[in-house]
């Protein structure tokens, strides 16, 4: 997958200390991964990148909206999201990032590409069921609401004890009794 350069940042020139970036993500950002879930998205990633003498930390927030459809009735709404994950990135001989919260660099590295860890702070921050808020409150109007209700089973009516039955099944319900 093609490296975004404005998700790279180099850390070789920022001095030690706090350091903030903030990225806007809209849905050309998910094209780059073929992701087609979103609707729409306007998501602001703010980043605290602390630099320190051996490692480095990164706080990533990610707050916005996303729109998508409902999984019950398939209608557009805008979903809120909110999420955040903490890196720490220490350099080593290698690189490796089988540590979701690690991440090792080689010693000569320069600078470090933080695309993929926004997309997957956002896509983990959608629900696996995504409901419409009308649906939950019931002031969601929609044809499809509409047939589910049709379609929905409905209550069975109790059958009276006292009622009058056909003589002959009380006939065969006594030889199951009989035993």
């Amino acid at each position: 997958m093609k490296q975004l350069k404005e998700y790279t940042i180099p850390f070789v020139g920022l001095k030690q200390g706090l350091h903030q970036f903030e990225f806007q993500i809209e849905n050309t950002f998910f094209e780059h991964f073929e992701y087609d879930e979103f609707n729409a998205s306007a998501i602001n990633v703010a980043l605290e990148f602390n630099k320190k003498t051996t490692m480095l930390e990164l706080q990533f927030t990610a707050t916005g909206t996303v729109n998508v459809n409902c999984d019950l009735t398939n209608e557009p709404f805008d979903l809120p999201i909110k999420n955040e994950i903490f890196l720490v990135v220490k350099f080593g001989e290698e690189y490796n990032d089988e540590n979701e919260e690690l991440l090792i660099l080689p010693y000569g590295e320069y600078e470090i590409n933080v695309q993929q860890y926004i997309y997957e702070l956002i896509v983990l921050a959608i629900p696996s069921k995504r409901v419409h808020p009308g649906v939950k409150n019931g002031t969601l109007q929609s044809d499809i609401l509409e047939k589910l209700e049709e379609l929905s089973p409905k209550e069975k009516t109790i059958v009276d004890e006292d009622e009058e039955t056909d003589p002959r099944w009380d006939k065969l319900k006594n030889l199951l009794n009989d035993k």
